[in-house]
């Protein structure tokens, strides 16, 4: 942590958040370990993503 001061420092004074931005990211991360070892490939990936928001 004491090499990220900075980073920890403008994380605590700043009044903004990445939650949201997070949030989609994790579901995105689902989708894909639910799709894991299937044929279907980035077309239906794609598909879901876009069905999910």
């Amino acid at each position: 942590m004491a090499r990220d001061i900075d980073a920890v420092r403008t994380g605590l004074t700043l009044p903004w958040s990445s939650g949201v931005i997070e949030s989609r990211v994790n579901r995105i991360k689902m989708l894909k370990r639910q799709m894991f070892g299937r044929a279907a490939g980035h077309r239906l990936l794609r598909h879901r993503i876009l069905l999910a928001h």
